[in-house]
């Protein structure tokens, strides 16, 4: 696994000068809407990989280690981390799918909406990664070429962080500023969505799919473990939203199951010595894989397979347990047409109803910590910036 050191930041926000619940479209605006699928990314290839953990290293919002030497730090660890992430993504097929299946998802997004929403067709989809290919800046300069006016920020981590979405709006808000100072491009963002029908509907088919592979006397007794990426203690302890975000999630997708398996929300990936939160989802497969007549591992705030779920999980946790047969893990979401609906319907109703950011986005932003926040939720996502006091 990579050992992402999650990180809450942000900064001190001004209020909103304007409505925020104001319809995102204006007919006055024509053209493309652009629909930017925000992510952390992955290497393509493993040659990619040194650039990917570069960035990724550098960025003081996910990995706090100095404001100041954090970029020459970053140039250290990644060469240190290199050959050893190299290695684990020649293991998984030569590079991470997650560009793949997030340009498959936009462009499958963009092409529901303009059936369904014409009013704002047609919708244009790029995508937008934080730490590799296409980054932030390339998609900006390519919307801007592209003649787009309007654009929806969708973050595609469902469950907010400022350590995941709060890193990419502050990464967008120095690129407006830097590619767009005259705001030619309106935005708004869509920066969580952890119960979106969808969403939930999708984790509980492919659930329910998993759990037929298993014989019928046992299949309802089979221990259903949520796994997300955890966070450090002390990030947690700032107020970050992200673990009651995914629990939410999990609590939502027990439901729609009728809670008829039992079933543990569990955290992956930590790394260091610092305290993160917990249980470890390797310590509990270890310790119920004996007990249980099954174990079916859920990557819930995960959208598609990446390094986290085909390595970790798959690899490890799974491939090295002497009870490898009786431990499945569910399906990502990847090309799931319920999910890609539910991510649709999303968007429509954001673009007909709003709000332009939610209600939570300036809370997140107050209490986090960060070398360079963005100066207020409310003048980033502003339709007309003048607005903003």
């Amino acid at each position: 696994m990579i050992g992402l050191g999650f990180r809450s930041g942000g900064g001190r926000l001004g209020a909103p000068a304007f409505r925020n619940t104001v319809r995102f479209y204006s007919q006055a605006k024509k053209g493309p809407t652009g629909v930017v699928f925000m992510n952390m990314g992955g290497p393509s290839t493993v040659k990619e990989t040194y650039d990917f953990l570069y960035q990724l290293f550098s960025d003081y919002d996910l990995i706090p280690i100095s404001a100041k030497y954090q970029p020459i730090i970053a140039k250290y660890i990644a060469r240190f981390r290199t050959s050893k992430i190299e290695k684990q993504y020649e293991e998984i097929g030569g590079g991470s799918p997650i560009k793949k299946w997030s340009e498959y998802q936009c462009s499958r997004v963009c092409e529901l909406l303009d059936e369904i929403h014409p009013e704002t067709a047609p919708h244009k989809p790029y995508v937008a990664f934080r730490y590799a290919r296409p980054l932030t800046h390339e998609t900006y300069k390519q919307m801007l070429e592209d003649g787009i006016s309007r654009a929806v920020a969708f973050s595609q981590y469902p469950q907010f962080s400022y350590s995941t979405t709060g890193s990419s709006i502050n990464e967008l808000w120095r690129q407006i500023k830097k590619l767009d100072p005259k705001r030619k491009i309106s935005w708004s963002v869509i920066d969580r969505w952890p119960t979106q029908p969808g969403l939930i509907k999708a984790f509980a088919e492919n659930i329910t799919k998993k759990l037929e592979e298993f014989p019928a006397e046992v299949r309802d007794k089979a221990v259903i473990l949520f796994s997300a990426h955890s966070l450090p203690m002390d990030v947690v302890n700032t107020g970050d939203a992200y673990p009651a975000e995914v629990a939410a999630t999990v609590y939502h997708v027990m439901k729609e199951l009728k809670f008829k398996n039992p079933y543990r929300l569990v955290w992956q990936s930590q790394v260091g010595p610092k305290p993160w939160l917990g249980a470890q989802t390797a310590d509990i497969s270890a310790f119920l894989a004996p007990k249980e007549c099954g174990l079916v591992l859920v990557p819930i705030a995960f959208t598609s397979d990446h390094i986290e779920t085909l390595h970790e999980v798959d690899l490890g946790i799974i491939g090295e347990s002497e009870y490898r047969d009786k431990i499945k893990r569910c399906d990502s979401l990847n090309d799931s047409e319920t999910y890609i609906s539910g991510m649709a319907d999303l968007v429509k109703d954001h673009l007909d109803n709003g709000p332009r950011y939610s209600n939570q986005l300036s809370l997140d932003f107050t209490l986090g910590k960060s070398s360079d926040p963005i100066p207020s939720v409310a003048e980033v996502f502003a339709e007309n910036p003048s607005e903003v006091e």
